[in-house]
């Protein structure tokens, strides 16, 4: 089934509205969340169908936010790709560890993440 439903985490509005934009001119539906109070809030109001996450957020971390939601079993289907600027091999190795399906550094590539949504679905 292909991707129609994502939540993008992030605690940037330029990154929010950059990927927003983004997303939307490709035909998805987009909401968002600003740290993982909003993140478990939205996932409760309605269930994504990929989450884009940020790692460096104020209170819990993408890499914490994303080892809850992938235990969550409500939430452990939704696959979730790190989309941060934190470029490093061990960082990208912790992501995956946490449950990240993908991992993009920032700043995002948009063919590069059209591509990686798409092979989802």
């Amino acid at each position: 089934m292909a991707v129609q439903k994502i939540l993008i985490v992030d605690d940037s509005k330029t990154e929010l509205m950059f990927l927003t934009d983004l997303l939307v001119k490709n035909g998805f539906t987009v909401k968002t969340a600003e740290n993982a109070e909003d993140a478990f809030r939205r996932l409760a109001e309605e269930k994504p169908e990929l989450i884009l996450m940020d790692v460096v957020m104020p209170g819990q971390n993408g890499f914490q936010l994303t080892r809850a939601i992938t235990r969550d079993p409500l939430y452990s289907d939704i696959p979730i790709f790190m989309c941060t600027s934190k470029n490093q091999e061990t960082d990208r190795v912790w992501g995956m560890r946490q449950g990240a399906r993908d991992y993009i550094t920032k700043p995002v590539d948009a063919s590069e993440l059209m591509a990686k949504i798409k092979a989802l679905g």
